[in-house]
C-alpha cells in the first residue's frame, strides 16, 4: 500500500470517528469505506490497527465487537491534516452519518456480552447507554453458553420492553400510600 492512499485511509477514520460522539463498531467503519469503494477490508483493518497502535483511537474490545473511539491525540492529528481529505470524500462521509447516525448510534447503545465465570455459569452483561450515561444494566448469570448466547442476541430486541417492565414493577402500577 503506497504511503499516500495509507494516510488517507487514516484519515477518513478519524474524520469519520471525529463526527460522531459515540463509538463505532469495526465493522461499521469497514462496511462504509468498503461500500464507498475507498479500500478493501484488509487494508480497513491494517488502518484501524495503525491508528490504535499510534493512540490516535481507542478501542473497547468485548465478544461481539470491537468499538472505536478518536482520541484527542487523533483530534489534534486530524486537524493538521483534515485539507488532505478531499471535499467529495468528507460529503460523502457527512451524509453517510447524517442518514445513518441513529441507526449507527442504537447499534452500540445496546450493549450485550458474556464471559464464563466458572464451569456451568455463565454470566450476562447487557446494558443501555445514551449519551454515556447507562440507562440500564444488568448482570443475569445463567448455566449454559447457548443460554449466554440466546440473551444476549435478543437483548437488542427486548430491552426497551424489559427497561419498561423493570420501571413498571419497581414504580408500581398503581402506587399505594404508605400507612
Amino acid at each position: 500500500m503506497q504511503p499516500e492512499a495509507l494516510m488517507l485511509y487514516k484519515l477518513i477514520v478519524l474524520y469519520t470517528l471525529s463526527r460522531v460522539d459515540f463509538p463505532m463498531t469495526n465493522s461499521q467503519l469497514t462496511d462504509f469505506i468498503t461500500e464507498k469503494e475507498y479500500t478493501n477490508y484488509f487494508n480497513v483493518q491494517q488502518v484501524l490497527s495503525d491508528l490504535v497502535d499510534d493512540q490516535y483511537i481507542s478501542i473497547q474490545e468485548t465478544k461481539n465487537n470491537s468499538l472505536y473511539r478518536i482520541t484527542p491525540e487523533g483530534k489534534e492529528t486530524l486537524s493538521f491534516f483534515y485539507q488532505n481529505i478531499s471535499r467529495n470524500i468528507r460529503d460523502d462521509i457527512d451524509m453517510y452519518l447524517s442518514e445513518q447516525k441513529y441507526a449507527l448510534r442504537e447499534e452500540v447503545s445496546n450493549i450485550a456480552d458474556y464471559y464464563e465465570a466458572k464451569k456451568n455459569e455463565f454470566v450476562c452483561e447487557l446494558k443501555v447507554i445514551e449519551r454515556d450515561a447507562t440507562v440500564i444494566e444488568l448482570r443475569i448469570t445463567v448455566p449454559t453458553e447457548d443460554n449466554a448466547k440466546t440473551i444476549c442476541s435478543r437483548w437488542r430486541s427486548k430491552n426497551a420492553d424489559i427497561y419498561a417492565y423493570v420501571i413498571k414493577v419497581l414504580l408500581g402500577d398503581n402506587p399505594q400510600p404508605e400507612a
